[in-house]
């Protein structure tokens, strides 16, 4: 049978002429004006008072912002409220944590029509150069350094949207502080929770790595008013929640698990998952697809994750890490030992190769993915028809078209 499937914008035929396929796809919505869903949500605010009230007796004000890896609707979100600010003293700072600077593309992505107007206002987040204000220790020993600028501010309005993350359970709300304004250390020491069982994806209570985000966001004493977007499967608003930084993520949390968990009755021996940008641009974002679909292939399976990586690996310390060893094992040893920041990375990768084999079609050359035990293929119809060798006519394939945002829930029927 013939496939058409969308990768990266192109679409691209696959043949998989005899094994059963079940295609996963996250639940369609209605289409809705995304400006007025965010407006009624300002209007109707959780946990605060509404945007309007908030910025009364503010001079000062602080918008932060997500990067170029999410598909956050900042300028929709700006449009929102923009007769709201435009008499304030405001700016913006990009929540980059520990990732790069947005290129000029991704500048004009993030803010839009107000790129030209605000560009004098916009600022990036550096976590190892910008002044920092130290505000004390979690209960968890991570030592809390935020970005000066929250602290000068006055009120900081936080811009964010929320889907599922594989260690922190979701996206969104507190992640803009940590690790999004916060110094490297406070990331490090964070993201080494990641290593935890109880850091999980779709999981808020009782994870180590939520739990120690949130605590540092308490710590904040600047006023703050959230907006939260959960996007459809075509980027478009389909709700929007305001107010209380953390009242807001555990509601929009339930929207994200209505439409982005399927059900699966059943494994597969193959797994096929598509990352669609901004997923895909390396292979550090790329791991999420893995991590979001894992659960639904039977052990000793063959994961096949389609991601150009057209930015090669990115951030590389768990490449390095990977590299430097030559088997799984040894790598959750060194990683145990001596962890540093991206480790975690590692450490979920060799986990799953340990059962299983994971393939990428990735613009990666061969020989680098062959160092951390990654066989990679110049087409997805080369790595499936390779797969049902090994695998047989009979084995059951899944083929997941959004890996990034998509997260299967196998039932027992």
């Amino acid at each position: 049978m013939n496939y058409k499937i969308t990768v990266d914008g192109k679409q691209i035929d696959l043949e998989i002429t005899y094994n059963p396929v079940e295609i996963i796809k996250p639940k369609k919505v209605a289409v809705f004006n995304q400006e007025k869903l965010i407006c009624e949500s300002l209007q109707n605010p959780i946990d605060s008072p509404d945007l309007q009230t908030f910025l009364q007796d503010k001079e000062n004000i602080l918008l932060i912002v997500n990067d170029g890896s999410r598909n956050t609707p900042t300028s929709i979100v700006i449009s929102a409220i923009y007769d709201q600010i435009k008499n304030k003293n405001f700016k913006f700072i990009v929540a980059l944590g520990t990732h790069r600077q947005p290129t000029q593309i991704e500048f004009e992505k993030i803010f839009g029509k107000f790129y030209t107007e605000f560009k004098d206002r916009i600022f990036c987040h550096d976590s190892q150069n910008d002044e920092m204000t130290y505000l004390g220790i979690t209960s968890r020993g991570t030592p809390v350094k935020i970005n000066s600028e929250v602290i000068k501010a006055d009120g900081v309005i936080v811009i964010s949207s929320v889907e599922p993350h594989y260690f922190a359970g979701f996206t969104g709300g507190r992640k803009s502080f940590l690790p999004g304004v916060a110094a490297y250390e406070s990331v490090e020491k964070n993201h080494s929770f990641a290593l935890r069982n109880e850091a999980k994806i779709l999981q808020l209570e009782g994870n180590p790595v939520h739990e120690d985000m949130k605590e540092a966001a308490k710590m904040i004493t600047t006023e703050t008013f959230c907006i939260l977007t959960v996007l459809d499967t075509n980027y478009k608003v389909f709700y929007s929640t305001s107010g209380n930084i953390h009242s807001t993520l555990k509601n929009a949390s339930v929207k994200v698990v209505e439409v982005f968990v399927p059900e699966v009755k059943e494994k597969a021996d193959i797994v096929i998952a598509i990352n669609q940008p901004p997923l895909n641009m390396d292979l550090y974002q790329s791991q999420k697809g893995l991590e979001n679909c894992k659960s639904i292939l039977e052990e000793n399976g063959i994961f096949i994750l389609v991601s150009n990586c057209n930015e090669g690996i990115g951030n590389n310390a768990f490449y390095k890490l990977m590299a430097s060893c030559k088997s799984p094992d040894e790598v959750f040893q060194k990683v145990e030992k001596n962890y540093k920041l991206g480790y975690h990375k590692a450490a979920k990768f060799v986990s799953f190769m340990q059962k299983n084999k994971l393939w990428m079609v990735s613009e990666i050359e061969d020989d680098i993915l062959e160092k951390i035990f990654i066989k990679n293929f110049s087409s997805l119809q080369k790595a499936v028809n390779n797969a049902i060798l090994l695998k047989g006519k009979d084995a059951k394939v899944k083929l997941i078209i959004n890996a990034g945002i998509t997260i299967q829930q196998i039932t027992n029927n």
